[in-house]
């Protein structure tokens, strides 16, 4: 009897776990099997290492081999236990060092030749390898800087399992190989689009909404005609928002290397993300999803950033519905029969809509051939307990041709976004210092009771909202919507607590865009 062991990491969303890989060579017939609730990709792994390990020259067990994946409780995914599996398969066998391997940590898919594919999730898995006490850590070279950005990671990066196996203690020959690239199914990371705000013409209380929302990461909705500037606007939202702190940065680039759209080579992402998926999407690639363990979607890849959803009556119903959770949680929750995945989703929604399908019923609608009905059931689409969630709601309107002429000579420029993202990061750095010791980071975070209690008992604040209250536009969730835009609309302007004037102005930005619905 003969056993080698070593440890590879398990996803399930972005949480790691630690797995034992057992290799159990017994005097038998020759068979291979494969333990502990693998998954599809991970049970054709037999094949690619049995072919792996032949074509680097190594000597094939002829027994029966047990692999085991402790603990057997967890479900397992992916090809990224390949090598894992291959290394305690040679030390079982007594080709490498048993104790040299026992404790590393070996990740990586295997191509027939015996070449190192990359796989995705390495940085979150690097992570809980080395909080789990594992810091020895063998990547493939595609994976390596990546891995590197975890601290106290000691990374080898390594082009074959015959490379491999010669530092595990194998007399093998390595040979020169073609180093495989990273390759990202998912297409690559959306940067944030710099163009400048300067760029939008007219539209002066969209951009003050805008800003806000910035400022203090509120959900945003803007109704108005074609051609007006809402997707404009909308594009030039993530460059307001400042950069990304250090565990920002952390996160953010942990989802993109489990959804496979992280360029390794540009290190941590830095800049908040933006996604604009089209209408056709369907649930799952919106909020997450996919056979066996679960698959991090838009909502998600927007996390710290922005997710915008132009067209948002074109989306289907079930799309618009799931960002419920999100939107009042922070975070998706996927359900499915081999266990939940949780991926953070904490972005500034932005969606934008034409006030009816033909998008021509500005004015007196004389233009538009919509019939009455139609026009209810378009932006009906868009259903209350959705927009009860998003803090402000702006009603857009065609630009003036003195607007234009204004902006063509240059008479009346708008600001840049060099210019208002300066206002953004004072306004948050206003809030970090009162949010401070707390759980919380914007003002779009922060609990209704707690903006109460630090209100106090002043009556003149809330006249406004209770009046709002009684006609009936507004709900209680709103309500305290209303009173984090206030304190947002406070932090812009330099002041310690809200006003009656912000409360006013916030309740107006809530509900401006309802006369268009």
């Amino acid at each position: 009897m003969a056993l080698g062991r070593t440890l590879a990491v398990s996803l399930l969303g972005l949480t790691g776990h630690v797995v034992e890989v057992e290799a159990h060579l017994a005097p038998s017939l020759p068979a291979f099997s494969l333990v502990g609730l693998p998954d599809a990709a991970l049970g054709e792994a037999r094949d690619r290492v049995r072919a792996a390990v032949a074509s680097s020259g190594l000597a094939w067990p002829n027994r029966r081999i047990t692999v085991n994946l402790t603990p057997a409780t967890l479900p397992k995914s992916g090809s990224g236990f390949d090598l894992a599996i291959a290394v305690a398969t040679l030390a079982g066998a007594g080709l490498l060092d048993a104790a040299a391997v026992r404790d590393v940590v070996h990740l990586g898919e295997l191509g027939l030749d015996g070449r190192l594919r990359p796989v995705r999730g390495v940085l979150p898995a690097v992570a809980a390898a080395v909080a789990a006490g594992h810091p020895h850590v063998v990547v493939p070279a595609a994976n390596a800087r990546e891995a590197a950005l975890v601290p106290g990671a000691h990374v080898t990066a390594a082009h074959s399992l015959a490379e491999v196996a010669r530092r595990g203690g194998a007399d093998v020959e390595v040979p020169d190989v073609v180093p495989v690239g990273a390759v990202h199914l998912d297409g690559s990371l959306a940067a944030a689009d710099v163009a400048d705000l300067a760029d939008v013409v007219g539209q002066e209380d969209a951009r003050a909404a805008l800003e806000v929302a910035a400022a203090g990461a509120h959900h945003l909705l803007m109704v108005g005609p074609a051609g007006c500037g809402k997707t404009m606007l909308a594009a030039r939202l993530a460059g307001l928002l400042p950069d990304l702190t250090e565990a920002e940065a952390v996160e953010v680039t942990a989802v993109h290397s489990v959804a496979g759209t992280f360029d390794a080579d540009a290190g941590l992402v830095r800049r908040p993300p933006f996604e604009d998926p089209h209408h056709t999407a369907t649930p799952a690639s919106i909020v997450g999803g996919g056979s066996g363990v679960p698959r991090p979607g838009a909502a998600s890849r927007a996390h710290r950033g922005v997710l915008f959803l132009d067209e948002a009556p074109e989306f289907a119903n079930a799309v618009l519905q799931t960002l419920r959770q999100p939107l009042e949680h922070g975070e998706v929750v996927i359900h499915r029969a081999a266990g939940a995945a949780r991926y953070p989703a904490r972005f500034v929604l932005v969606l934008a809509a034409n006030p009816c399908p033909c998008g021509r019923y500005v004015g007196k609608g004389l233009d538009c051939t919509c019939t009455p009905d139609r026009r209810r059931r378009y932006l009906t689409k868009m259903s209350g307990p959705l927009l009860d969630r998003v803090d402000l709601q702006v009603e857009l309107h065609a630009v003036s041709r003195g607007a234009l002429s204004r902006s063509v000579h240059a008479l009346a420029p708008g600001e840049s976004t060099a210019t208002v993202a300066a206002r953004v990061r004072a306004a948050r750095a206003a809030q970090a210092e009162r949010l401070q010791g707390t759980p919380w980071r914007t003002n779009a975070e922060v609990p209704g009771r707690w903006l109460r209690d630090r209100l106090g008992p002043d009556r003149a604040l809330s006249a406004d909202l209770d009046r709002a209250i009684d006609r009936g536009m507004l709900s209680l969730r709103g309500v305290d919507r209303v009173l984090r835009v206030a304190w947002t609309l406070a932090d812009l302007a330099g002041r310690a607590a809200p006003a009656r004037t912000d409360v006013g102005q916030a309740l107006a930005l809530r509900t401006r865009g309802q006369g268009a619905q």
